[in-house]
């Protein structure tokens, strides 16, 4: 099953190569726990990890679309609203006009069960992320513990 995931993740990525970018909108959570560690989640169908998050569906708030893929991809609740917003980002890579919302999350509990998209769910301490972990992850955990200001580039 994993196989087919990254076989139809790669055809539809090939897919996107060959029309043209449209605007996309989508929204990541940097979740710190007590211990300052913040979590990642790695998908069945892709290489890597990433801070969880994802599309911003047609009729729905960015708040809403936070809630919804956190508590997909890790179980995690969130209050009515995310703490604060960590930056906006842009990325014009793979022919795409992607916008992405990340958000500051250290209010939160743990509530459903984990979407089988998702291989694996862990919180690291910011100089012990898992090989693999994106370099837009990567910076994104950077800014945060650091407070060097985000730039603006995915």
């Amino acid at each position: 099953m994993v196989d087919l995931r990254r076989l139809l993740f790669r055809m539809y990525r090939g897919w996107a190569a060959l029309r043209p970018a449209r605007l996309t909108l989508g929204v990541r959570a940097l979740v710190v726990d007590d211990e300052n560690r913040i979590c990642l989640v790695r998908h069945s169908y892709r290489e890597g990890w990433y801070l969880p998050g994802g599309g911003v569906k047609t009729g729905e708030s960015l708040v809403g679309a936070i809630q919804r893929e956190l508590l997909e991809e890790t179980g995690i609740e969130l209050p009515e609203t995310p703490q604060s917003v960590h930056g906006v980002f842009s990325s014009f890579r793979e022919h795409k006009s992607d916008h992405v919302v990340v958000f500051l999350v250290t209010d939160w509990s743990v509530g459903a069960s984990v979407s089988p998209e998702i291989a694996e769910v862990g919180f690291f301490a910011a100089d012990e992320v898992p090989q693999g972990t994106s370099a837009a992850t990567t910076r994104r955990i950077k800014e945060h513990m650091t407070g060097v200001p985000p730039g603006h580039r995915w």
